[in-house]
């Protein structure tokens, strides 16, 4: 099996090698295959790999590949940990990147960095499949660094729009503040585990949770508390959780089967998914686990409010994004880890599939991405629109789609939580499913249904995509649908995970989620008691009224309520926050920094200064060379007078 392991990572490392080098050789349609080949064999062996452990009852694969560096006694590997939640993990990850690499092919057709994108994208991929098998922080630290890497390349893909480069650079930036907290994290395991692999981290675990460390003199901190506080502002940056989420609807600026890659299956999972990792490590600390607990609450509520005012469609799925990701971090939070791994797979199946639908929807319009400018357009894109309808379904929550089981797992994971930020995250995210409801089917609405808004130009040009773009919709939207209702139950209540995820007895609020749980049909059923579901029906009915039935309305909704509009088109001022204050301080602190330390001390006093100094000496000593013999006879009278003075002293 490790030469399976292998392959599943070198698969698109391959293609992405292959078309970022020969591409000049092999041409558009070679740098598409060959990628498209290496991921979709990653995939095959991914559906072996789940098989092997899931239906075989195969043990669980932890060795190294190699060693990369000894130092200090500590091993530098690069190695795999192949258990249930890194073979699910694979799964999703490969199965939604084939997909996307499918509908590049139609989306990127007449784009002159066609080859360089499939590389991109391909070595995507391979930084997330190394960062979720890895066995050790030296590997998991590696993929973490490669996602944003790529991510930064493709943000900026188009970097002759002045706005692309400064989105890539943003993202870029932001994760370097994550990235800063994510190695002193790191860099405390060493400290105090003396190792980099996760097994002998978690085999301590339980023996360093009392064991504290005075970060400032005088007040103790709990290591543990404070390794996963560090680790935890890494996923911030990467997950887009408040305040480090700014980057995410920047990250629009690239093509959009970047965006569909990023926000479904790579890099905005990855914090998730290393807190579930690290679970037997998160665990031994109620502290970080509240913190991570309320601030995945607040993002989940408030990140889908700006949603709401949102007129660019792929900025309105940008935000319900960072608003899901909120709802994956509460259930980190509330130690409901399968939870929040659940909503990850369900999220990246109907998040991908709402990503590619609104890029089949901006090709039709060519690339106008204003929803303002659209409508009708039901009638003109059958099968975009069925798709889009199923994954906006399963976005709201409404069963028996795939989100359904998974978000509601997580309110009731949260409100069962006895933490002290429960309830707060509690009220959040029950009230981010009538959030969710308002910006999702605002977004179907004005696209697909009401007065068409296009020009007569675009307008006569209308037409489904083709058959490369509306295929991957297809093959997205089956498991939107379906995947949820045939794996709650094992991976929820049925004890998939196993040993891969640690959840300590008085945490354990799933086992009392699942005491009500009688099977997916009693769940969808019992669903109409629950507010959840008319929460997520009252919303679509709202904006049905709003933005179908009465189109006036939203005019008046909007002065109606101008304070809020307000703040939310200004998204809480968090941009304004970082470019007028936090970077203009930095640029502020910079200048300072080089007039004082650059110019004036360095230049000034320790470069110039010793120059001046060196040649006012020179000077002075010239005068003293004035070649008469009996000047320096004088001196020397004068110098041998000094010392018979000093001995008649002494």
């Amino acid at each position: 099996m490790e030469n399976i392991y292998l392959a599943i990572v070198l698969g698109p490392l391959a293609g992405a090698v292959v078309a970022g080098l020969l591409g000049r050789w092999i041409g558009r349609g070679g740098a598409h295959w060959v990628t498209i080949l290496g991921v979709a064999t990653s995939f095959a062996l991914s559906l072996v790999v789940l098989w092997h452990l899931v239906v075989e009852g195969a043990p669980a694969f932890d060795g190294s590949v190699y060693t990369w560096m000894t130092a200090g006694g500590i091993h530098f590997e690069i190695g795999f940990l192949i258990d249930r939640l890194s073979a699910l993990m694979i799964a999703v990850v490969t199965f939604v990147s084939l997909a996307v690499h499918i509908y590049t092919i139609g989306y990127m057709r007449e784009d002159p960095g066609y080859i360089r994108f499939f590389s991109y994208i391909a070595l995507f991929t391979f930084a997330m499949l190394m960062l979720v098998m890895s066995n050790n922080f030296l590997q998991l630290f590696f993929g973490w660094e490669g996602v944003g890497l790529v991510s930064y390349l493709l943000i900026g893909f188009w970097y002759e729009r002045e706005s692309a480069t400064f989105a890539a650079l943003k993202a870029f930036l932001v994760n370097r503040v994550g990235d800063f907290a994510f190695v002193l994290g790191i860099a405390l395991v060493v400290m105090y585990f003396n190792t980099l692999n996760y097994e002998p981290v978690f085999r301590v675990a339980p023996l360093m949770a009392e064991l504290s460390i005075q970060v400032v003199p005088g007040m103790d901190w709990s290591v543990v508390t404070l390794i996963c506080l560090l680790l935890f502002v890494g996923a911030m940056a990467k997950s887009a959780q408040i305040p480090l989420h700014v980057w995410l609807p920047d990250s629009m600026e690239g093509p959009t089967p970047i965006s569909a890659l990023i926000h479904a299956a790579t890099m905005v999972t990855a914090g998730i998914f290393m807190v579930a990792r690290l679970s037997p490590l998160f665990e031994y600390s109620p502290t970080a686990l509240n913190v991570i607990l309320v601030l995945g609450g607040a993002t989940a509520f408030f990140m889908g409010l700006v949603g709401i005012v949102q007129h660019d469609i792929k900025r309105v799925i940008a935000y319900s994004t960072i608003s899901q990701l909120g709802y994956m971090a509460a259930a980190l939070g509330a130690s409901a880890y399968a939870a929040a791994i659940f909503h990850l797979m369900t999220h990246a199946f109907f998040k991908a599939l709402l990503f590619l639908g609104a890029g089949s929807v901006i090709i039709a319009m060519h690339h106008d991405q204003d929803m303002r400018h659209m409508g009708g357009l039901r009638k003109y894109m059958p099968i975009t629109y069925i798709t889009f309808l199923v994954g906006s379904l399963a976005l709201c929550g409404i069963p028996p789609f795939a989100g359904f089981f998974s978000k509601d797992s997580i309110i009731e994971a949260v409100h069962a939580s006895q933490l002290p930020g429960a309830q707060f995250a509690y009220y959040c995210v029950l009230g981010g499913v009538l959030v969710t409801a308002l910006y999702t089917f605002r977004m179907f609405f004005l696209v697909f249904h009401g007065k068409e808004r296009m020009d007569e130009h675009t307008r006569s040009h209308l037409r489904e995509s083709p058959a490369v773009v509306t295929v991957p919709l297809v093959m997205l939207a089956i498991p939107s649908a379906l995947v949820g209702w045939y794996t709650i139950r094992p991976i929820l209540f049925g004890g998939y995970f196993g040993n891969s995820i640690a959840v300590l007895p008085a945490h354990n609020v799933l086992a009392e989620v699942g005491r009500d749980f009688h099977g997916p049909a009693v769940m969808a059923e019992h669903s109409v008691h629950t507010p959840a579901l008319w929460l997520a029906l009252g919303g679509i009915f709202l904006m049905w009224v709003v933005y179908w039935l009465r189109p006036a309305l939203a005019g008046i909704l909007r002065r109606t309520f101008l304070p809020i509009y307000y703040i939310l088109e200004h998204k809480y001022w968090f941009d304004d926050l970082n470019e007028k204050v936090i970077a203009a301080g930095g640029r502020l602190m910079g200048r300072l920094l080089w007039r004082i330390g650059d110019v004036r001390l360095i230049d000034g006093l320790m470069v110039n200064g010793s120059a001046w100094l060196v040649g006012r000496w020179a000077a002075i000593s010239r005068r003293m060379q004035t070649g008469y013999l009996y000047h320096y006879a004088f001196t020397m009278l004068i110098g041998l007078l000094l010392f018979l003075s000093w001995f008649v002293v002494r």
